[in-house]
C-alpha cells in the first residue's frame, strides 16, 4: 500500500501489511504486534532479497531513504548489499576471535558447564589436563588459528604413557571447540575430532593399554580395616564407613543432608545421582548408629557429614587412606562390595546393580526391572554391614568352587 511517508503518518499506522513511499524500493513493515521495520526491496542475479535497516522511529525517514540510496548505488555497482553485510559481518567475529585466547575461552567453558557434574572433582579434572598439557601448547592462541598440528603437538608426548589422560584431554579439547565453532569464534573442521581424523594418526587407545581401575581392597582383609576405622574416631572414619556400608559414591555422601533422612531410610535426589535418578538406601542398624554419632559431633549442621557447620571436602576419605597407607581409593570399596557379593553369597546380581545404582544395560531389560528391588537390597545391605563387622550370619552362603 502506498502511503506518504511523514513522521505523522507512519505513526498513525496500526494495520499490519507492507507501505511504500515515493523512495525507489524502501518499505515500512507494520507487523502484527504493531512493530514497524524498514525494509529495502530488490532484486539481485533473479532473486527477490529484502535488506533490513531497523526499526521506525529509532531509524528515522530520512536516515532510511538514505540507507536506500546508498544501496541502489551499490547495486549499481554490482554488489549485492546483503552479501556485503555478511561478509563485514564474519570479518568482524574472526576479528573479534582473534582476540580470544583458547585459555579465555576454556576457561569460561568449564564455568558454564561445571552445574552439570554432580563431582566437583570434575572441574578440578578439566582443569588440570588443560593446565598442564593444552594451555602450555595452545593457551596463547586465537580460537581461529588451532589446527591438527598443535593438537598432536599436546597429545602425541603423553598418548601412549597417559593413555587414559591424553584420551580425555582430546574429547575435551574437542568439546571446547566445538563450542566456539557453534559461537561462530573459528570455523572449519574440528582438529580435535577422533573418528576419521584423529583416528588416522593415533592409535585406539584400547589396544594401547588397558584402562586403569580404581584400586580396591580385598573382601577378605575388609574386617580389620573397619576395625581401623572406629578406632579412629573422627568425621571423616565415620563418613567412609558409611559409604563402604552403603557402597555408595564420595559424592554422594559428602553431599548428604539430614533431610533427605528418615527413619531408616535415606533418600539420595537425582541432582547427586551418577545416572540422574534418585535413589533409595535402606540404612543399616550400624549406619544409623554413625549418622548418630556424627550428629552428635556437629549438632546444627544441615549435612550428614560435617565439620564446624562445612561438609568434608573431596579429600577428606582419600587423605585417610594415605595416612592407613593401604594403597587403595576411596571408590574402590565399590569393587570390594561386588567382589565379595559374587563370591561369597546368593545374593542376586540384580540387587547388587541396583545397590551400587548402576544403570541397567539396555532398555528392554530396564523395561522388565522397573523396581528398585528395595527389599531385596534391605537384605542384602544386612549381610554387608554384618560381614563388614566380622559377624557373618546364616543367611549368608559360600559359593562352591566351579
Amino acid at each position: 500500500m502506498k502511503v506518504n511517508f511523514s513522521y505523522q503518518g507512519l505513526s498513525n499506522l496500526n494495520t499490519a501489511g507492507r507501505y511504500v513511499g515515493s523512495e525507489k524500493g524502501l518499505h515500512l513493515l507494520v507487523k502484527q504486534n504493531g512493530k514497524k521495520n524498514w525494509i529495502m526491496r530488490y532484486t539481485y542475479g533473479a532473486k527477490r532479497h529484502d535488506l533490513a535497516f531497523g526499526a521506525f522511529p529509532e531509524i528515522s525517514i530520512a536516515e532510511a531513504k538514505k540507507k536506500a540510496q546508498e544501496a541502489r548505488h551499490k547495486l549499481n555497482q554490482g554488489i549485492n548489499p546483503i552479501e556485503e553485510r555478511r561478509q563485514r559481518k564474519q570479518a568482524l567475529i574472526k576479528k573479534t576471535s582473534k582476540s580470544i585466547t583458547f585459555k579465555e575461552f576454556a576457561l569460561s567453558y568449564v564455568e558454564r558447564r561445571q552445574h552439570e557434574w554432580t563431582n566437583t572433582k570434575h572441574k578440578e579434572q578439566w582443569i588440570y589436563t588443560l593446565k598442564n598439557f593444552a594451555f602450555p601448547v595452545i593457551g596463547e592462541m586465537s580460537l581461529d588459528e588451532i589446527d591438527t598440528d598443535q593438537v598432536r603437538k599436546i597429545l602425541e608426548p603423553i598418548w601412549v604413557i597417559k593413555t587414559e589422560t591424553a584420551s580425555r584431554l582430546r574429547s575435551r579439547i574437542e568439546l571446547i571447540l566445538s563450542a566456539a565453532t557453534t559461537l561462530k569464534l573459528r570455523s572449519g573442521q574440528n582438529p580435535a575430532i577422533w573418528r576419521g581424523h584423529l583416528d588416522t594418526l593415533l592409535s585406539p587407545p584400547n589396544k594401547l593399554k588397558n584402562v586403569e581401575h580404581h584400586k580396591a581392597l580385598p573382601y577378605k582383609a575388609l574386617t580389620s580395616f573397619i576395625a581401623q576405622l572406629r578406632e579412629m574416631d573422627n568425621v571423616g572414619a565415620l563418613a567412609l564407613e558409611f559409604l563402604i556400608l552403603n557402597a555408595s559414591r564420595t559424592g554422594e555422601v559428602i553431599g548428604g543432608l539430614r533431610t533427605e533422612v528418615e527413619d531408616d531410610l535415606w533418600i539420595i535426589p537425582a541432582k547427586r545421582m551418577k545416572a540422574k535418578k534418585e535413589h533409595r538406601v535402606p540404612l543399616c542398624p550400624r549406619s544409623l548408629e554413625i549418622l548418630s554419632i556424627a550428629k552428635a559431633m556437629d549438632e546444627d549442621s544441615i549435612y550428614l557429614f560435617s565439620r564446624n557447620g562445612k561438609k568434608l571436602s573431596n579429600m577428606a576419605m582419600p587423605m585417610m587412606l594415605r595416612r592407613l597407607k593401604i594403597g587403595v581409593t576411596v571408590h574402590g570399596f565399590r569393587s570390594t562390595f561386588r567382589d565379595w557379593v559374587s563370591e561369597e553369597t546368593d545374593h542376586s546380581p540384580e540387587a547388587a546393580e541396583k545397590a551400587l545404582a548402576h544403570t541397567i544395560g539396555s532398555k528392554v531389560e530396564a523395561a522388565y526391572r522397573r523396581g528398585d528391588l528395595f527389599e531385596r537390597r534391605r537384605k542384602l545391605l544386612l549381610d554387608w554391614e554384618a560381614f563388614c563387622s566380622g559377624d557373618l550370619n546364616s543367611n549368608v552362603i559360600a559359593l562352591k568352587a566351579a
